[in-house]
């Protein structure tokens, strides 16, 4: 199994607004706006995990630090119309038992301020056979809002990922929950077909991953409808009100489906103790029903560089 756990970490945020981050993750409101803020890229744990295994040896515990880019921002597969890349610092540690945490930073000079956002994650992966695979996550996320009277509903998210590897294929599904003033629920099953080649040229490991995910989710939608006055006195009532004859009816419905599909081509290297991963994704959104939703087809790039410590790596510190 340990060929799918190598894999599964780098390919499951790649194209998705699950998780982001921790990944990812998919619907988070900042500055009271009602818009989703999500890296969709591999500038996670998932990263971490998948370079640790690069080398074929013994799973020993190790800790990394990376740099993250990103040249768009989305929420759900969605554009958010911001074209200027971010930025992603970020430290990992993995234990050779499974337990993994991390912490990544979020920056950006069309956010105000800059660096808006601190995700903290911690999570466990289990291999319960040579095929199959459990992986559970928790994160927090920090908002570094310009206003104390910011609206964000979502400050956590509880994930969890079955995966089942029939080499060169991977089929995962990953679930999670985002919580806070309000919740929400995102599911998005994936395949992938794996290859990569070891020992290139000096290269310690080097792949690529063609792979299809479906965002699937509920959001709660609020519309207004005018209604007709009834009477003479009601329309007196309204006009008073609303500046109009018509009152204003505000129905609240929850509605599920399709979000988003995507398209993700992710590209993993390894070297000695540095790890690069970059990744093209193609989202094509989708409305929910009765979401107002005219937003067209979009592609993005994101990459990361990270470094392990040759201490940990060579098991100079055991734990």
């Amino acid at each position: 199994m340990h060929w799918c756990r190598r894999w599964l970490f780098t390919i499951l945020l790649s194209a998705s607004g699950a998780s982001l981050l921790a990944q990812e993750a998919d619907s988070l409101l900042l500055s009271g706006v009602d818009d989703a803020l999500t890296f969709e890229d591999s500038l996670t744990i998932f990263n971490l995990i998948d370079s640790l295994l690069t080398y074929g040896e013994p799973i020993r515990s190790q800790f990394a630090v990376r740099m993250g880019y990103n040249s768009n921002v989305l929420s759900a597969g969605r554009t958010l119309g911001i074209e200027n890349f971010g930025l992603a610092p970020g430290v990992s540690y993995y234990h050779k038992s499974g337990l993994f945490a991390d912490v990544s930073g979020f920056w950006s000079k069309d956010f105000v301020p800059s660096y808006y956002l601190t995700i903290a994650s911690a999570g466990y992966m289990h291999s319960f056979s040579k095929r199959f695979s459990v992986m559970g996550e928790y994160d927090r996320y920090f908002y570094n809002t310009p206003s104390d009277d910011a609206y964000i509903p979502y400050k956590n998210t509880l994930s969890v990922t079955p995966m089942l590897e029939f080499k060169p294929v991977l089929l995962s599904v990953n679930y999670s929950y985002y919580f806070g003033d309000a919740h929400v629920h995102r599911i998005m099953p994936g395949v992938s077909v794996i290859l990569e080649k070891k020992n290139l040229k000096g290269i310690d490991r080097i792949a690529i991953s063609p792979s299809f995910f479906a965002l699937f989710g509920n959001e709660t939608l609020t519309t207004l409808d005018y209604v007709a006055p009834r009477s003479l006195r009601e329309a007196i009532q309204n006009f008073r009100q609303y500046g109009t004859t018509y009152s204003l009816v505000q129905t609240t419905t929850n509605v599920f489906g399709v979000m988003n599909y995507a398209i993700s081509i992710p590209l993993s290297v390894g070297f000695k103790n540095w790890g690069f991963a970059f990744t093209y994704t193609y989202n094509i959104p989708k409305a929910l029903p009765g979401e107002p939703l005219t937003l067209s087809e979009s592609s993005f790039l994101s990459g990361s560089l990270t470094y392990f410590f040759k201490g940990f790596r060579k098991n100079k510190f055991p734990l």
